[in-house]
């Protein structure tokens, strides 16, 4: 090998080691896996998505479930399994909706609302893990500039957060 690959290789590697994409989906990975070791002894076995589904469906009840998914920047096929998982769970209720009788709204039932406020501690706990090598100005700092930079790339996503409000 010469001097010159040998080169390209490490360079190679420190350019992947400092890839804005690269140490996100690193986070994500790490956030992914402090969400579930604690809210693991909560009772309820949630993904980060179903929290977040959950949440949603709270916030707003009786919305459909593509709705759902543009609050969750989630995309619209991969969220009916998500909220089958939900409803398998009791969870969550599909109801006709009033206004258009071939249309289905999400509900939270007793127990997916008992769920939310049950594992809500945790979450929050695993959020302020992920950012545990940050000070509380850097966490600020961070936390500004992601939402920006989210907010950036937003229309460029294949399930680009859609608000209602």
């Amino acid at each position: 090998m010469t001097d010159a690959t040998s080169k390209d290789r490490t360079q190679a590697k420190a350019d992947l080691w400092t890839m804005p994409g690269h140490m996100i989906r690193r986070l994500h990975q790490a956030s992914v896996s402090l969400f579930l070791e604690e809210t693991e002894g909560t009772g309820h076995a949630l993904t980060p998505v179903q929290y977040a589904a959950l949440c949603a469906i709270r916030s707003q009840p009786r919305l459909d479930q593509a709705t759902l998914a543009g609050l969750i920047a989630y995309d619209r096929v991969t969220i009916g399994g998500v909220v089958d998982r939900l409803v398998q769970k009791g969870l969550v209720d599909r109801r006709v909706s009033p206004r258009d009788r071939r249309a289905r709204e999400l509900v939270l039932t007793t127990t997916g609302d008992e769920a939310v406020a049950t594992v809500t501690p945790a979450v929050f706990r695993a959020q302020q893990r992920t950012l545990d090598g940050l000070d509380k100005s850097e966490r600020a700092t961070f936390l500004a500039l992601l939402e920006k930079a989210t907010a950036a790339a937003n229309d460029h996503s294949r399930a680009p957060l859609r608000r209602t409000d």
